[in-house]
């Protein structure tokens, strides 16, 4: 029962897992098959064209369907820098014959290494500004990226070989960001009531495809070979694809909710920082409770805490800590309770509706993320249930 659970619950991650392994794998084993002449000469150009292609178009779809969402806006300058940077590898390859992968390439040093830890410094502003929004401006950017420049300066005019440093300095930010992961899932939980279009596992599977590709660059810095770089430059495409197609389609929290914590505030509705409550939380318990019995506002998948301020006239962070304390658990976990009970209600009384129906019509924003939430609730699928009650 719990490894059905745990594989309810991750059911996207060993999809993720398994299309992340087998590309790496593929792309690994298909590096064995192919003559280094043939890499160094044309396919090394093309996958380099290939990342400028993606880069570029993934940019102008952002750029035109950004709806004012700042992360987009961000992944697409990035993206327009890896435009950039891959068409003048590109052209250095066909203008003046000189490939960056060479015979006498045994490890990446120097001047690679430096390459190498602007590109993770790229990909890391991301879920930088994912997990501390807000944080991350022009200045904190080039101050982080001003460590990677110090190094290589003294690596390169100081003749101190830094190689190690260098090399592991993207995991070392990697590690850095654990402490925010968690902490931006609890807020997430304590303010929305769905969490199938939010950044929180998507930022695990993009960091993880950061990790895999940091390892490789660390390998490579120490053993460098043909095969090594052809999966980095396979890997890379399919981060920055996937990565394109997940941010293009998933919804920032902090541009529907007003300041909470690190979040910039919305410029609609100011909440008061200093509301001080007027009754008991017994009080306030019942108001809301009889609220909900009657108006029902659950079944409509956008709910959010800030909702309940259409009866409770509290700030947000009191209302937060209002529902841990009465119910024992976070906004998003109370709110999926009361949709389970009401699929419930409905799958005893319209038997013959099927889940979808039932998932739209008790708030759910979609048919799995209702299987979901009834499993990891009740411990059995819908269909299970309802058949144990008819």
């Amino acid at each position: 029962m719990e490894l059905r659970k745990i594989i309810v619950d991750y059911r996207a991650e060993f999809i993720f897992g398994l299309i992340l392994g087998l590309s790496v794998l593929v792309s690994y084993g298909l590096g064995y098959l192919i003559p280094v002449d043939f890499y160094v000469n044309s396919l090394s150009p093309i996958l380099n064209g290939c990342v400028a292609t993606i880069s570029l178009f993934g940019a102008i779809v952002l750029f035109r369907h950004h709806k004012g969402v700042h992360v987009r806006i961000l992944w697409a300058c990035i993206l327009l820098i890896w435009v950039v940077l891959a068409s003048l590898l590109l052209m250095r390859v066909m203008a003046y014959n000189a490939p960056f992968d060479t015979e006498e390439t045994i490890s990446l040093k120097g001047r690679e290494l430096f390459i190498g830890d602007f590109y993770a410094w790229l990909l890391l502003l991301y879920p930088v500004a994912v997990l501390r929004p807000g944080w991350l401006n022009p200045l904190r950017a080039l101050r982080s990226l001003s460590v990677i420049v110090a190094l290589a300066v003294v690596d390169e005019v100081l003749e101190v070989d830094l190689s190690i440093v260098m090399a592991l300095l993207p995991l070392l930010w990697v590690g850095l960001l654990f402490k925010h992961i968690r902490a931006y899932r609890q807020w997430c939980e304590e303010n929305y009531s769905s969490m199938d279009q939010i950044d929180v596992q998507w930022i695990w599977r993009y960091i993880i495809m950061y990790v895999i590709s940091g390892g490789g660059y660390i390998y490579m810095s120490f053993s460098y070979n043909y095969v090594h770089a052809f999966t980095q430059q396979w890997l890379l495409l399919f981060m920055l694809a996937y990565s394109t197609e997940q941010i293009l389609f998933r919804q920032d929290p902090w541009v529907i909710i007003r300041r909470a914590k690190t979040l910039p505030p919305e410029p609609e509705e100011p909440e008061e920082e200093n509301e001080t409550p007027e009754l008991s939380n017994e009080e306030y318990r019942l108001m809301l409770e009889k609220w909900i019995s009657t108006e029902k506002p659950y079944l409509n998948a956008e709910f959010r805490l800030s909702d309940l301020r259409q009866v409770l006239p509290l700030n947000r962070t009191y209302l937060s800590q209002l529902i841990n304390k009465e119910y024992g658990c976070p906004f998003y976990q109370w709110v999926n309770q009361l949709r389970i009970e009401e699929a419930k209600y409905v799958m005893t009384e319209h038997p013959e509706l099927t889940m979808e129906d039932v998932a739209g019509q008790c708030g759910f924003s979609s048919a799995r993320s209702f299987y979901r939430a009834f499993y990891r609730e009740v411990e059995m699928t819908p269909k299970e249930w309802l058949a144990t009650h008819l």
